[in-house]
């Protein structure tokens, strides 16, 4: 662990520039030193890995975005368990957690991978158990949660603290049972990046229009 610290302090940070253009959109990776690789990016920051450990995932913080010390409390408070990462270390920008293996639902459904039902039973055992530890999950969609061997996990936990109500995760489940499960499941065929961009944005529009409603 000192020496990958090291890694990232010393190579990483440096060379690294990551920048929150909207904080409705994934961060972008404008400049990444070799041989780091990009493992996702989410709204706040980007999760990076280097080739020398590949079980360890650094999750670095674009600037001006806040979450890294909320993030620390929810990693403290849920412990272990089998669904979630678990923290390492970290940095004033940056965590350093278990790397989570696998794809995120967003990717199987771009690929038109099957996603088992067991898939969406293990995050919301997981997302109980979070409730269980006085949690509030948030902002929980297919690009925030994983699975491998046809088992579910949850890659981001940063919106934990927050206590108002989100539905993100009840939505998406109506749609796998509704539309997924009686439709594609069986045979899934590949989904181009440009629908589901239309989706997503159509999704945010939706939300927004609610709110207002």
């Amino acid at each position: 662990m000192k020496k990958l610290l090291m890694q990232v302090t010393d190579e990483l940070l440096p060379e690294l520039a990551v920048e929150s253009l909207d904080p409705h959109d994934p961060v972008v990776v404008k400049k990444l030193p070799k041989p780091w690789t990009c493992l996702g990016r989410g709204n706040y920051a980007a999760v990076l890995l280097h080739p020398e450990y590949p079980d360890y995932a650094v999750k670095v913080y674009a600037p001006g975005r806040p979450g890294l010390e909320e993030e620390l409390e929810v990693y403290r408070l849920l412990g272990r368990h089998p669904a979630y990462s678990e923290y390492y270390a970290s940095g004033s920008n940056f965590l350093i957690m278990k790397r989570l293996k696998g794809l995120t639902v967003y990717e199987c459904i771009r690929r038109g991978i099957r996603i088992p039902e067991q898939v969406i039973r293990d995050i919301d055992e997981a997302l109980d158990y979070a409730r269980s530890k006085a949690l509030y999950p948030h902002d929980i969609h297919a690009k925030n949660v994983m699975m491998e061997n046809g088992r579910g996990y949850v890659l981001d936990v940063s919106d934990f603290l927050k206590q108002s109500y989100c539905g993100m995760w009840k939505d998406f489940k109506k749609v796998y049972f509704r539309l997924y499960a009686p439709l594609i499941r069986r045979h899934p065929i590949p989904v181009p990046d440009g629908l589901l961009e239309v989706i997503r944005k159509g999704y945010q529009l939706w939300k927004k229009l609610k709110r207002s409603d």
